[in-house]
């Protein structure tokens, strides 16, 4: 709908009266041949109605419609209107085209958002602020917030349904297939070479510094780490399990076979987990090391300042 024409100053030129409110033309739009403009609201609720021109009828669709000359939007931009806010005590008259950001900053606005000074902290209409209750809304607003956190339980919970079904369905196609399980393993395996690849190559400068129990917290750390480094979930785990001397392979099983297989470890291809003192050695990088110094899919070595990068 149109602008009200007595809101503006001075008289108003025919060209931008709206010819179905009989207001000063908002968002205008034109009809593709007569030319004829109209408010974008009221033109579209007519054509609803009726497909055709409300002056001379030609047959018009909305996907027709344009955009109005820029000569008419320039006679619009310049005329003086008075605020919205004018009954309850505004005597501002502003342009046309700055009237929208008038409005917000209007101190006479009715609904300008104002803090509430009663101690609740919240954001609220002006015209509601004689009916706020701050323990009232603060009980809506926790209770809205907890009923989003009950949505997304419930998401979650499907989600993870739909996980358990997913892999329900994933070692149903194995049993009744020998050859999934071939093909899957070659896709996860093809997956932990594309992000050891992509791990920065990186050398101990002193092995002396291996952790090798790492507490629990320690662990937590570097797992995280190679979450977000994009480790394939399916080896994490593994990964994690193989950082603690109890699953390390023979060469590094205890300190007196690390000392006396030094020569050998000082080969590995070592990644660095990134923004850890900690690498990864992947079988997948280390096939020139012999069995009994690897693991699969491979290690974590922890260690106290003792890497650089390469």
């Amino acid at each position: 709908m149109g602008y009200e024409v007595a809101r503006f100053v001075g008289d108003v030129d025919e060209e931008l009266i709206c010819p179905i409110c009989s207001g000063v033309l908002e968002d205008p739009l034109q009809a593709p041949q007569c030319e004829h403009a109209f408010c974008k609201e009221c033109i579209n609720e007519w054509l609803a109605h009726q497909p055709s021109c409300p002056v001379d009828r030609q047959p018009i669709t909305p996907a027709d419609l344009k955009a109005v000359p820029r000569i008419l939007r320039n006679l619009l931009s310049r005329l003086q209107i008075s605020c919205d806010n004018s009954s309850f005590g505004c005597t501002v008259v502003v342009k046309l085209d700055r009237l929208a950001m008038h409005r917000e900053e209007c101190e006479h606005n009715p609904k300008r958002p104002v803090p509430c000074e009663q101690g609740c902290g919240l954001v609220i209409p002006k015209d509601e602020l004689k009916e706020h209750n701050c323990v009232k809304e603060l009980r809506i607003l926790v209770q809205n917030q907890q009923q989003k956190l009950n949505d997304l339980q419930l998401q979650l919970n499907e989600q993870r349904r739909e996980l358990n079904l997913l892999k329900e369905c994933i070692r149903a196609i194995r049993l009744s297939s020998p050859s999934i399980p071939a093909i899957v393993e070659s896709i996860e395996q093809d997956e932990v070479v594309r992000w050891a690849s992509s791990l920065q190559r990186a050398r101990v400068t002193r092995w002396g510094g291996m952790i090798s129990t790492p507490d629990a917290v320690l662990q937590s750390m570097v797992r995280r780490a190679l979450s977000e480094s994009g480790c394939p979930p399916h080896i994490i785990n593994d990964l994690m399990e193989n950082a603690h001397e109890r699953r390390w392979p023979p060469g590094l099983s205890t300190l007196e076979t690390r000392q006396m297989n030094r020569r050998y470890y000082e080969n590995y291809v070592c990644k660095r987990i990134p923004g850890k003192q900690a690498v990864v050695v992947m079988a997948c990088d280390n096939s020139h090391m012999n069995a009994d110094m690897l693991l699969e899919p491979g290690l974590v070595m922890i260690f106290a300042h003792a890497l650089s990068t390469m």
